[in-house]
């Protein structure tokens, strides 16, 4: 097995304008790059819709190394139903704990130095008081699992990832692939995992020739694949290969071929002022305020 990274979470969003305003102006993030699209993804990128969308990529540096948000728009989607999948992403920013101080955005201490807060759409961001690591600020991702053995032995045995740490008491494992890698931390609820219609997914990129490999280990094992092995085209830049798992609860995981990936995950420079631009040209909320009628929930 070859380098493998972590790349992002994607994130569903209702509200564009208070969703840019929490990862700009309190994380502190960049917009990377925003793209426009008419119709939906056929790796469901976008969920299971078929009507215009978008997806911005922010975070604190290049997918080369950091690991960042991608928050997807429907257009014709008010907002979505969270279920118990996603714990929180772990954010190490003192400057970030100041933000949120001063835009007066809710705070709750639950640790010496530890807040949690959450992004507009209920998503739980964890801030940890420090001065940001060099490599990247964000630390963790956790999610929830009904059975804690069992994920392990999937992350680990299937996908490679090591574990870091383990603690049997508070339920939690966490693994990833590299030292200086966003960790994914798996929480047993002792449970089912509710996904809601808020449902995210985690990518990682491999080696381009490795995704046939995973495909076949997967059918191999009897696990479950979202999306075979399929190529996803984004207008004027690079066509990527994709595989989509999904885990024993049902998270869905992403592998992406490294090399076309880099390519089309280059920083745009413009990416803050196409979505500034996207976000202004939007109608659909005075549309349905127009008629009368609130904005679909999924």
């Amino acid at each position: 097995m070859k380098a493998r990274r972590a790349l992002h979470f994607v994130f569903k969003v209702g509200d564009r304008a208070q969703t840019a305003r929490f990862y700009r102006d309190l994380l502190g993030m960049r917009v990377l790059r925003h793209e426009e699209f008419e119709e939906g993804c056929k790796a469901t990128c976008n969920g299971p819709y078929d009507g215009k969308w978008s997806k911005t990529m922010v975070g604190y540096g290049p997918e080369d190394n950091h690991f960042v948000a991608e928050l997807t728009y429907n257009y014709g989607v008010g907002d979505y139903r969270l279920g118990n999948d996603f714990l929180g992403m772990t954010v190490v920013s003192s400057q970030a704990v100041r933000n949120a101080q001063k835009l007066q955005w809710p705070l709750k201490e639950i640790s010496a130095g530890v807040y949690e807060t959450e992004a507009p759409g209920g998503y739980k961001f964890c801030l940890q008081d420090k001065d940001s690591p060099k490599e990247d600020p964000v630390l963790k991702v956790t999610l929830a699992v009904s059975s804690l053995q069992k994920s392990v032995d999937y992350w680990s045995k299937l996908l490679g990832m090591k574990v870091y740490e383990e603690d049997e008491g508070k339920q939690k494992t966490l693994l990833g692939y590299a030292d200086d890698q966003c960790k994914l931390e798996l929480q047993g609820v002792g449970g089912a995992v509710d996904h809601g219609t808020a449902f995210g997914r985690i990518a990682f990129s491999c080696p381009k020739e490795e995704l046939p490999g995973i495909e076949a280990l997967m059918k191999k094992e009897g696990q479950k694949i979202l999306t075979p092995l399929v190529s996803l085209d984004t207008p004027g830049k690079a066509t990527v290969q994709v595989v989509i798992l999904a885990d024993p609860d049902g998270h869905e995981i992403c592998f992406v071929g490294d090399e076309a990936f880099q390519e089309l995950s280059r920083v745009d420079p413009s990416g803050g002022k196409l979505l500034d631009e996207a976000m202004a040209a939007d109608k659909s909320h005075e549309w349905f305020a127009k008629c009368n009628i609130q904005k679909p929930s999924a």
